[in-house]
């Protein structure tokens, strides 16, 4: 698993994201007006532009879209290889998740792989990352 990570600024829009993995629930904001998700999270609804919009635990399934295998190590002490990908999430497929793949090899990941949200200690903030579904 990868151990080097540059955290991100947190926000009031983007808390929830970032620190619900302390209790194993993955965030993601939703509109309470039109009922869409929306990632990144922001103040607003992009499809009915409503301002009704706040975080929501999702099942934290999902599905490998597109991904990359990283054989650079962009900051010190990250291992490499390490699989970056677009997670699409099981409750709305264009809600991707920019996210690493882990607990697998990474020539093993393939498109449409089912995945599961885990959750890395950083700090004080939990980084949301995706392992394979075991069946």
């Amino acid at each position: 698993m990868m151990t080097a990570r540059i955290l991100p600024v947190i926000d009031k829009d983007n808390e929830a994201f970032w620190t619900w993995g302390r209790d194993g629930k993955l965030a993601i904001h939703r509109c309470a007006d039109c009922a869409g998700y929306v990632h990144p999270p922001v103040p607003f609804c992009p499809r009915c532009e409503g301002r009704n919009v706040g975080p929501h635990a999702v099942s934290g399934g999902g599905r490998v879209a597109t991904f990359t295998v990283n054989h650079k190590a962009w900051v010190p002490d990250l291992a490499v290889p390490y699989v970056l990908a677009l997670v699409a999430i099981d409750e709305q497929d264009d809600v991707r998740i920019a996210c690493n793949i882990v607990d697998c090899a990474p020539e093993d990941v393939t498109f449409d792989m089912p995945v599961e949200a885990c959750f890395e200690a950083c700090e004080d903030l939990w980084v949301p990352l995706f392992r394979p579904v075991r069946a």
